[in-house]
């Protein structure tokens, strides 16, 4: 009886969520009503407020989400990914399977530039898929590519999951993108290293497309294609990396070098930056807006001795300290079948990040490096969340831009790719030198 109230709570905010109601409301409505019904004093939703206060209002760490989404709906509108991926089709088009690697490869330099999710599946989908099908591609293998490629701007920096994540946990952002580099980078090349193997042994899904002629040289087109992203993203990371910038300051940095190399283009229209500072004020004010329900709900729900309940539901299978990081693992993945990534990271990390903190998991790492191995674990596992049905956030933006194809295909085209995230998943986790070493190696820490 002691935890019926917080196991109420939460019964209440997945009632919610299914029934459709907005995520915010419901964390920020389920809050109050059982701040009354827990008799918690009136001055604790006054506490509310201040925290609300001093975690959005005069955060300015928070600052760098709407930067880094509007330079990356803004390098959307550019033109650079078409023009890349057009290089990326010449230099490997001719071999069997070549055409999936350019748009694999597109999405990790786009990964790195932009961010954003939602743009990159749509921008991967709208130049690429039509041509892979032209040229007799499996379905299956086009989508799911395009989609999987689409979500390392979540994980590869700079990435507004790991801002908030950095937020939440009191970790430095800094160390969290330097952190990422080696696991998004393993993603990608277990993308490339799927493709390459199924061209082999199935060569009808993937066939080599024939090579244009006359068309300049490719060494320079590679050259000037690469240059604006790669310009991007080391003013961004490079800056972050070296102490010379702060996240929010890079973000800045990035939003310059993007409006730059907009106008180089000629992309910098005035309906192209109103579709943006639109797409950026609707995406920051979603993340906003679910960080100040998500911060009342937390703090109802740690009153009602919530975070005991969590803490003693655990501990009870006694599973030992990878077994119980396996289990916190396994809830989180199922979570993003239905939740997006914004809901299970304020909601689920709070409760669990103390547990994995005071834990021996005879690495001889501090706590602060451990929490930092497990916000990169919680971060691949949350890409996975924008893959998995029936809620999987990427599935539907390929669905938009896939004429012709149905979402039974796209569902069965994701499950290799998955697959291939949970096997990324347990390399971060038997290796966690994999995600350590740079932040410990140019940081010191």
């Amino acid at each position: 009886m002691e935890y019926i109230l917080p196991l109420s709570m939460v019964i209440c905010l997945m009632m919610g969520i299914f029934v459709g109601y907005p995520v915010a409301f419901v964390l920020g409505g389920v809050g109050v009503v059982f701040a009354f019904v827990g008799d918690l004093p009136y001055a604790f939703l006054g506490i509310g407020v201040s925290r609300i206060y001093a975690s959005v209002i005069s955060n300015w760490l928070l600052l760098a989400v709407p930067l880094f989404v509007f330079m990356g709906t803004l390098l959307d509108k550019s033109g650079l990914a078409e023009n890349l991926l057009y290089s990326l089709e010449r230099l490997l088009g001719g071999r069997r399977g070549g055409l999936a690697i350019s748009v694999a490869l597109l999405g990790i330099i786009m990964a790195a530039s932009t961010g954003i999710v939602g743009a990159s599946v749509v921008m991967l989908g709208v130049l690429a898929l039509p041509v892979m099908l032209k040229e007799k591609y499996d379905p299956k293998l086009a989508v799911g590519t395009i989609a999987a490629s689409g979500t390392l701007g979540i994980l590869i920096p700079p990435s507004i999951m790991l801002v908030l994540v950095g937020d939440i946990l009191q970790i430095s952002v800094g160390d969290l993108f330097l952190a990422a580099v080696f696991p998004g980078m393993l993603l990608g090349g277990l993308y490339i290293g799927y493709i390459i193997f199924i061209s082999i042994i199935k060569p009808d899904v993937a066939p080599a497309v024939k090579k244009r002629e006359n068309e300049g040289s490719l060494f320079l087109a590679l050259c000037r294609d690469l240059f604006a992203p790669l310009a991007l993203i080391l003013t961004v990371l490079g800056t972050i990396a070296t102490g010379v910038a702060t996240p929010t300051e890079a973000a800045g940095l990035g939003v310059i070098c993007a409006i730059i190399l907009a106008a180089i283009n000629r992309k910098l229209t005035y309906q192209n930056l109103k579709t943006c500072v639109l797409e950026t004020g609707r995406t920051s004010g979603m993340i906003l807006a679910v960080l100040v329900g998500a911060t009342l709900f937390s703090m109802v729900f740690k009153g009602l001795k919530g975070n005991g309940m969590i803490e003693a539901a655990i501990f009870s299978f006694d599973f030992g300290p990878y077994g119980t990081l396996l289990l916190l693992l396994g809830i989180i993945f199922v979570l993003g079948f239905f939740l997006e990534w914004v809901e299970i990271s304020f909601i689920v990390l709070p409760l669990f990040a103390p547990i994995i903190a005071n834990m021996d998991f005879g690495l001889g790492l501090t706590p602060e490096q451990q929490l930092l191995w497990f916000a990169m674990l919680v971060a691949i596992n949350l890409q996975t969340s924008f893959l998995t049905p029936p809620f999987g956030y990427a599935l539907f933006y390929i669905k938009g831009v896939a004429k012709g194809i149905n979402i039974k295909t796209i569902y069965r085209a994701i499950i290799p790719f998955v697959i291939i995230q949970v096997l990324g998943l347990a390399i971060a986790l038997i290796w966690p030198q994999l995600t350590l070493w740079l932040p410990l190696t140019i940081l010191g820490e």
